[in-house]
């Protein structure tokens, strides 16, 4: 699984999912869907997701630790 950010990453800017959402021409569903780890993002869209958070999408996803 790979695990993200994205909640903390909001917060720190104040951003709502909807703002997210329309930064990056998604539907704020999909963002509550990506939080809570039920749907994936396609590379094109974890790059826009970092792009508007303007942090290397390393700092946004990771792959869960193995353990």
């Amino acid at each position: 699984m790979i695990k993200n950010r994205i909640r903390i990453l909001r917060a720190e800017r104040e951003w709502t999912q909807a703002e997210l959402a329309h930064r990056v021409g998604i539907s704020r569903q999909a963002v509550i869907s990506i939080e809570k780890y039920k749907y994936t993002p396609s590379l094109e869209l974890a790059f826009k997701i970092a792009k508007a958070f303007e942090v290397p999408i390393t700092k946004v996803f990771r792959p869960e630790e193995e353990e």
